[in-house]
């Protein structure tokens, strides 16, 4: 009897591989990812079988193995934040020092991104969600005009490892943590979200959108890679 992936575990097994399976409508294909924390994800169509996806890791081994290694190659995540007054905490691009206060709610002023005693996480994550939504519904604008697309709707969210996601009919998520990287980085993530409305996946013509879009997309590619490992992550759910 035929075993799709739909009627397996979330998890799948190949070897000393291990991969997290969820299944789109919107695939025709196999969509196989290294997550920024070295975890692997397939998004694949509802009626594709076990054994065929099996398939699919073990002819991607090679490449899931390089991107593995590259993984290995930028180190340790960084530290845990402390909430005390002198942390930094990046926005932009640039490291912005932490300034307890007594009452109100997170801001950035005169150079300082205030907390209210007590605060942590939650309320970090908060703000960097509430600055993100204008600052990232304007910028998205005049790229979408290039790409030629429309932008349906904007969310800023928790996305585990994952920089964005979008659907074909023009709704575009991005990770909250986006916001801590240089404008020119957050630019590159929200062009590769775009050409996804409507090349969904990562073949040649979806690349050619990319660099139409924004000459040299490789070398912000890398970049963004290496940036990734820098940037402050809280424990999931946030």
């Amino acid at each position: 009897m035929l075993v799709t992936v739909s009627e397996i575990p979330g998890v799948l097994r190949v070897g000393d591989l291990e991969v997290a399976v969820s299944v789109s409508d919107r695939r025709k294909s196999v969509r196989l990812t290294v997550e920024r924390d070295a975890s692997i994800t397939a998004v694949v169509p509802p009626q594709l079988s076990k054994s065929e996806l099996t398939k699919v890791v073990q002819d991607k081994r090679p490449w899931l193995y390089g991107k593995l290694a590259e993984k290995r190659e930028l180190g340790d995540a960084p530290p845990a934040k402390e909430f005390v007054t002198g942390e930094g905490f990046r926005y932009l691009g640039r490291s912005y020092r932490l300034r307890l206060v007594d009452a109100g709610e997170v801001r950035l002023i005169r150079g300082r991104l205030e907390l209210p005693r007590g605060g942590g996480a939650k309320e970090l994550v908060g703000w960097y969600r509430r600055v993100g939504h204008p600052w990232l519904s304007q910028r998205v604008r005049p790229w979408a005009t290039r790409l030629g697309v429309e932008v349906s709707g904007l969310r800023v969210r928790p996305l585990g490892y994952r920089w964005g996601s979008c659907s074909r009919d023009g709704h575009v998520n991005i990770n909250w943590a986006t916001m801590q990287l240089p404008p020119t980085l957050i630019d590159y993530v929200l062009v590769h979200e775009l050409a996804h409305i409507q090349r969904p996946d990562h073949g040649s013509e979806f690349w050619s959108a990319v660099e139409r879009a924004l000459p040299g997309h490789q070398d912000y590619r890398e970049r963004l890679r290496r940036a990734g490992n820098e940037l402050w992550l809280p424990e999931k759910g946030l």
